[in-house]
């Protein structure tokens, strides 16, 4: 049985990027999923100086360990200004001060989603370059614009285009999860 953790990267309690993601690891075969709340993981406003007076927030060691203890990760971001969310940033930067490599080289789906029809491709751009680079094994990325109009929680991806490129970048991060298993 797989262990993966599925991040949905905002606070909002009626995330959109939350029930994508965790929608995206109810596919993944025989897996486990770990799904943490972002709204628990609260913590101040990274800098250097609270980390020299205060230490390692608790939340950021959490996550920390149920990153260790995945073996895959699915994120999906929300976009807040062509970047990432408040919450999913300071929880990132804080985690980053912790072991390296952030990410432990764990295969990675990364996701957006948006209502908008560009689907928070500017902050998926972002992170599919950007966490290889901190650890992240990216297998597959995939960018879902108009929420609300292409996907519904009991049948996910309603557009069948979408839903197919979707199911290849899907196919993709499990086969690295496979491979990984095998390797370990």
């Amino acid at each position: 049985m797989s262990n993966i953790l599925v991040i949905g990267a905002s606070n909002s309690k009626n995330s959109i990027n939350r029930k994508f993601a965790t929608w995206a690891g109810s596919l993944v075969p025989d897996a486990e999923l770990q799904i943490p709340d972002l709204n628990e993981l609260e913590m101040p406003i990274f800098s250097i100086e609270r980390e020299q007076t205060m230490g390692i927030p608790e939340p950021a060691q959490k996550i920390k360990k149920m990153v260790n203890r995945a073996d895959g990760i699915i994120i999906s971001f929300a976009e807040h200004n062509g970047s990432y969310s408040t919450a999913f940033k300071n929880v990132f930067d804080w985690m980053s001060r912790l072991e390296k490599p952030i990410w432990s080289n764990k295969p990675m789906l990364l996701l957006a989603a948006a209502p908008g029809p560009r689907g928070a491709q500017t902050v998926l751009s972002t992170a599919v370059s950007s966490f290889p680079y901190q650890g992240g094994l990216v297998t597959g990325n995939f960018s879902l614009p108009l929420f609300d109009e292409n996907f519904d929680m009991e049948s996910g991806i309603t557009d069948s285009s979408l839903n197919a490129e979707f199911l290849s970048q899907l196919d993709s991060f499990v086969e690295n999860l496979s491979r990984e298993a095998l390797v370990a």
